[in-house]
């Protein structure tokens, strides 16, 4: 098999907001389909790195605590978790589940304005 892309596809009620929080948390762009309305790309360095598909029936998965199990997550290494933290709060993540932003290492979870939930890990 020779695969020679792959792509997070994030469902989402709402594309624009999907599609732009993580264009910006990525810092990168968003591309819509010129021809179909319900795909949007999401372009950083000129590379597709992720997809965001309509879907108007998406219901947010409930995790990490939820009765509803996670259906996908990102982990998002970064160096300096309290700026990464501030930021990706002020871009519109909800933090789902924190730890001490002062230890070595860790992990915090949020999730994006569909609800899809991923972390920034650092350490």
């Amino acid at each position: 098999m020779n695969i020679t892309r792959t792509t997070i596809v994030f469902d989402a009620r709402d594309m624009g907001a999907e599609s732009s929080f993580w264009a910006a948390l990525l810092e990168g762009t968003v591309e819509a389909d010129p021809i179909e309305d319900d795909w949007h790309d999401v372009i950083v360095n000129g590379e597709t790195v992720v997809g965001v598909q309509l879907a108007p029936d998406h219901v947010p998965p409930q995790w990490p605590d939820g009765a509803h199990s996670q259906q996908i997550h990102l982990d998002l290494h970064v160096p300096d978790i309290v700026a990464a933290d501030a930021e990706a709060r002020a871009l519109g993540a909800t933090l789902l589940q924190t730890t001490d932003l002062t230890k070595k290492s860790g992990f915090v979870v949020y999730a994006d304005p569909a609800g899809h939930p991923f972390c920034l890990c650092w350490g």
